[in-house]
């Protein structure tokens, strides 16, 4: 016995001393290439030596931090430890992401949203609403279309899955309050909050991810195409359609799994299937096409990406009325760097769209810089 141990210290050793090696020799050479982390990650530099820093010990820190953060096989290191606090204790180590029953996926704003939590009151929404009405019916004049979209949710789409402990008697909400001053005041609008519930058990193929925040792929490619239907109808034209022969059925990807992709796991969960249009636009030169302005959260993000853009003249997506989208791709361009009655005049039709959890904002100041200088 005493042989053996004898034998098997050097050999302990020398593992011990390879796993303290290895992550240096990663890092130095990346003998393995592993993939990167999603989300947000602040990138740490690495510290510059000079005599002051090292004499007070702030280059010493630095260093540590950069290390810390910089260190061979540390984004295989970081998805093992995330995915044990997922499959022993149900956590998610990711900024505000909430697994609910059966590993459904959730975002604490859309929890609170669904339950009414964050409502921001009825005299704030009551004058939100009168102002966009204003604005509405004075566009109307200039023959420019105004309209409010409430896109789906999915705190109210997978309710049934929320977790006990989050779960509190549900009061007044945000989006029901905005969308009774709708239906009071006249305002033009879509509610695909509703459509979506409706058609939950009736769709061929999911509206909603399991492991995604946003609706679906496929759901969102119905939204896109209700949305030209109802331009069209609005402003009494005929627009080049979006339309698909052929969705694909696979495993959840890009927007159907950011939620499971921001919590950087080892595997990836396991779901139901989701579907994929085959996108193709019209093209027919004949038929008109609007300028349009949308100001939204990240659930216009879909559409702009897919192309939708193809189907209007000018298209511009205002991202949470701070960063202009396409412009910002070339040269970041902020709304508050542009002239607004200038931008308003140029677009025929404008939309503003929130989800629930972002509806506490909705319009992020548009409308009442809008309002106030149309006012005048």
């Amino acid at each position: 016995m005493k042989y053996i141990k004898r034998k098997l210290k050097p050999i302990l050793f020398l593992i011990i001393l390879i796993l303290m090696v290895f992550p240096i020799i990663q890092k130095k050479f990346n003998i393995v290439e592993l993939d990167n982390l999603n989300g947000a990650i602040d990138q740490i530099e690495k510290p510059k030596f000079t005599i002051n820093d090292w004499f007070s010990g702030k280059f010493q820190e630095n260093e540590e931090k950069y290390f810390n953060e910089n260190f061979g096989f540390r984004n295989l290191f970081v998805r093992f430890n995330n995915e044990i606090y997922f499959d022993f204790f149900k956590k998610a180590k990711a900024n505000g992401v909430i697994i609910g029953k059966q590993n459904y996926l959730f975002e604490e704003n859309y929890i609170k949203a669904y339950y009414g939590t964050d409502f921001i009151g009825k005299d704030s929404i009551n004058k939100r609403m009168e102002k966009f009405k204003y604005l509405q019916d004075t566009l109307r004049k200039l023959n420019k279309n105004l309209l409010l979209i409430f896109a789906a949710g999915k705190g109210t789409y997978y309710s049934e899955y929320i977790p006990e402990k989050y779960k509190v008697k549900k009061s007044t909400t945000n989006y029901e309050y905005h969308l009774k001053n709708a239906k009071k005041l006249g305002i033009n609008y879509i509610d695909f909050n509703q459509y979506f519930l409706k058609n939950k058990n009736k769709s061929k193929y999911p509206l909603y991810p399991k492991y995604g925040i946003h609706w679906s792929i496929y759901g969102m490619c119905l939204a896109a195409d209700s949305i030209i239907k109802h331009i069209e109808k609005a402003r009494k034209i005929d627009m080049n359609s979006i339309y698909w022969e052929k969705v694909d059925l696979e495993e959840p990807k890009n927007e159907d799994y950011d939620i499971g992709s921001g919590m950087n796991l080892l595997f990836n969960l396991k779901s139901f299937k989701m579907g994929y249009p085959q996108i193709k636009f019209e093209k027919d030169s004949s038929k008109i096409k609007p300028n349009l302005l949308v100001v939204s959260d990240s659930y216009y993000w879909g559409m702009f990406n897919f192309g939708i853009s193809a189907v209007f003249n000018e298209s511009h997506f205002w991202y949470y009325n701070k960063e202009i989208y396409p412009d910002t791709y070339t040269k970041p361009l902020m709304t508050d760097q542009i002239n607004l009655r200038k931008e308003i005049n140029k677009h025929d039709v404008i939309i503003v769209m929130s989800t629930q959890a972002t509806m506490t904002d909705l319009g992020w100041g548009f409308i009442e810089k809008a309002y106030e200088l149309y006012k005048k």
